[in-house]
């Protein structure tokens, strides 16, 4: 059974949030934010404390977005993704060795995580309008 992770896709304007991986299995690559939720916690309040863990700003979160099945050498996760917008603070890097606001048009741009791939694609491709979708049986090694 998959880990399930959630991560934020973070608006602010037109662009949105990636983050760099400063160590781990994926040290280097690019991300969305966010993390593994906690005992009595919701996904949305999972994302909401995680981004102010690692970045140090706030969020409103808003829907699912998508999720993507991956498999990594270090593990099964469940990549789940929410739309949510920028409410405030300055970014300070905890567990990230950069971050950028990144236009949809150059997501592609970034060396992105395996699992962030597809739905980076979905964001260029589709904006956020897009309903929620689930993508599986994607690996990487």
């Amino acid at each position: 059974m998959p880990l399930p992770v959630f991560a934020a896709i973070i608006r602010n304007d037109d662009k949105v949030l990636l983050c760099q991986r400063k160590e781990g299995a994926l040290a280097g690559k690019w991300e969305f934010p966010g993390g593994k939720i906690e005992n009595d916690e919701t996904p949305e309040e999972c994302i909401v404390r995680e981004v102010e863990e690692e970045l140090g700003i706030t969020v409103e979160v808003e829907r699912i977005y998508q999720a993507v099945h991956m498999h990594y050498e270090h593990g099964d996760f469940l990549l789940i993704t929410y739309l949510a917008d920028y409410t405030g603070g300055k970014i300070s890097l905890h567990v990230h060795s950069s971050c950028a606001w990144v236009e949809l048009e150059r997501l592609d741009q970034y060396d992105l995580a395996d699992a962030n791939i597809p739905i980076a694609k979905t964001l260029k491709e589709q904006g956020y309008s897009t309903r929620s979708n689930v993508s599986s049986g994607n690996r990487a090694n």
